[in-house]
């Protein structure tokens, strides 16, 4: 597995590498971001950072995406709030499905459908897509359609968008690893991300940063740690505690770490 974190050569000085010390998009540099994204996007300057609030960049998501844009806030990187229609122009703007499109989890065609047409409305301002599946969109039954829907939005975006950029997200995990649960096939999905995309594409390895890469792991099924999903101890600012374990939503202090890594794949993508 590529790891931008593992390849980068010379981190304390990254803005060196593409010449690039303004908020003007560069050529990008591809791959997977996993759990190392997090300590190189510490070790990255201030300067370099704040580039990607001039990227005009569409977050799409349902409810763990929301502790995802908390966790990107705490770090001082707040999305500007998306509703249906909206011109991406803002800088970093994020929504949710069930907002822009009435969409609830489990209608992942759906996802894809307006996401797409809400990326085309804005093809003169938008530069970066970031499209995250909820849990309840992939199972065992559907995984393979999935995929092909997805890959077809995808080509879809990059053919009609000069210049687009996508940031791919694996799939999030809950914590049961009961095949009813599909943690199985969101880790096909995700692998299938990295296989497809990775040579082009920024892709956010959430499954890792939730399983601190597959340490929390029962006969080879991952799920979300319990140190990372919300708990009594860290709660969820917008989901609270979860109380089944085919959820998997992240803790507050769980996320402000894990979105440091989601910021280090949009800046590897304009870079």
């Amino acid at each position: 597995m590529l790891c931008f974190a593992c390849n980068k050569t010379n981190s304390d000085n990254p803005e060196d590498e593409n010449n690039n010390n303004n908020n003007e998009i560069g050529s990008g540099q591809p791959g997977v971001v996993g759990t190392a994204g997090v300590t190189t996007w510490d070790l990255l300057a201030d300067a370099e950072k704040n580039r990607i609030k001039g990227w005009n960049t569409l977050f799409l998501h349902q409810s763990v995406g929301q502790d995802l844009e908390e966790g990107c806030k705490a770090n001082g990187f707040a999305w500007e709030y998306y509703g249906n229609g909206d011109k991406v122009n803002k800088g970093l703007m994020g929504g949710i499905f069930v907002d822009v499109g009435n969409i609830a989890n489990g209608n992942p065609y759906e996802k894809i459908r307006v996401f797409k047409e809400q990326i085309l409305n804005s093809k003169e301002e938008v530069k970066i897509g970031v499209f995250k599946f909820g849990y309840a969109d992939i199972d065992d039954e559907n995984y393979s359609q999935v995929e092909t829907a997805y890959k077809k939005m995808v080509e879809e975006l990059k053919s009609g968008i000069n210049g687009f950029r996508m940031v791919h997200v694996t799939p999030p995990l809950v914590f049961s690893v009961e095949p009813y649960d599909g943690n199985g096939a969101r880790m096909k999905v995700g692998q299938w991300m990295k296989t497809t995309f990775a040579g082009n594409d920024v892709i956010f390895d959430l499954q890792a940063l939730e399983s601190n890469d597959g340490a929390c792991q029962i006969n080879g099924v991952w799920h979300i740690c319990a140190e990372n999903r919300n708990s009594a101890s860290d709660p969820s600012d917008v989901n609270g505690v979860d109380t089944s374990p085919g959820q998997g939503h992240i803790g507050k202090k769980a996320g402000q770490r894990i979105a440091k890594a989601l910021l280090m794949s949009m800046y590897n993508s304009g870079k």
